[in-house]
């Protein structure tokens, strides 16, 4: 079994009801439990400015998936729930990202973990926080509590708990 975490976002379509029925259709998939699931954040869009704010969290998950069969069924589950792929960082119903798959460095045609750009993301290790501790190390880029103390907190609001 290996840990896995997983980014949500959306900002279409009540954004965190989105995040709710999408952690409920992940808890369905075989070979998946959930262990633990971070704070409600709202966050400024990444990308086009006219579009509305994002609903991010973090969740832990347990699996033995391998990466890219994961990748398959989150990309499913986003499908379901109304994703459509139109503009990079445009508006969605739902953002399902592995941020990161145990300590593995993946980089693959369709993948690559530790998920790029998680280092500068706020929207990703501040809940991400919520779920771990200050020295959890992140392959190939140091211990979370140092990320987060780089990364400025901006516009990020923490709605509520799980």
């Amino acid at each position: 079994m290996n840990n896995v975490f997983i980014g949500l976002g959306s900002n279409l379509d009540n954004p965190l009801s989105q995040l709710k029925a999408a952690i409920e259709h992940i808890k369905q998939v075989n070979a998946i439990k959930l262990v633990a699931v971070s704070g409600f954040y709202s966050s400024a869009p990444m990308g086009p400015q006219d579009q509305p704010d994002y609903i991010n969290a973090v969740i832990e998950i347990s699996t033995s998936l391998e990466a890219e069969l994961l990748l398959d069924e989150l990309q499913k589950i986003e499908n379901e729930q109304g994703r459509v792929r139109k503009e990079r960082w445009g508006a969605r119903t739902l953002d399902l990202d592995i941020l990161l798959y145990g300590d593995e460095v993946i980089t693959s045609k369709r993948l690559t973990v530790p998920h790029s750009g998680i280092s500068e993301r706020n929207f990703v290790l501040y809940p991400l926080q919520d779920l771990v501790d200050a020295n959890f190390k992140i392959p190939g880029l140091g211990k979370l509590g140092e990320l987060v103390a780089s990364c400025p907190v901006e516009s990020l609001k923490r709605l509520s708990e799980n």
